[in-house]
């Protein structure tokens, strides 16, 4: 078959991943950041990749994403989607189909608490 798959959204932590990779069942991969367990398992999914020398797009959460795939060796495609920006006070910003990191600590993220506050649920 001549059309690459990308397998990952959907890995359950980093051994999914190595699981994955070792059986050669797909030519890239894109872990979601919550499904593969957060930054550190992120951290250590990306070292199993940079091994088999498999490229590294991500899954959802650009925010945070976005830093991670600057320190991603294999790094390749970061999956956009612009969900967040509604309640964000600064959403990042996309210039010619590459996304602008803010240089803030952290992830640079500030909510825009005037409109969660208008969604707030008093119980």
């Amino acid at each position: 078959m001549k059309t690459p798959i990308i397998l990952g959204e959907n890995f359950h932590g980093p051994d999914d991943a190595f699981r994955a990779l070792e059986n050669k069942i797909c030519d890239f991969i894109m872990p979601d950041l919550m499904r593969i367990g957060g930054v550190s398992a992120w951290l250590k999914t990306a070292s199993i990749a940079e091994s088999f020398k498999i490229s590294v797009s991500s899954h959802l959460y650009p925010e945070v994403s976005a830093h991670l795939m600057r320190v991603t060796p294999t790094a390749n495609l970061l999956e956009w989607t612009d969900w967040a920006n509604p309640i964000l006070a600064e959403p990042y910003k996309v210039v010619d189909g590459c996304v602008i990191v803010p240089d803030k600590i952290g992830t640079g993220i500030d909510f825009d608490e005037s409109i969660i506050q208008k969604y707030e649920v008093n119980l």
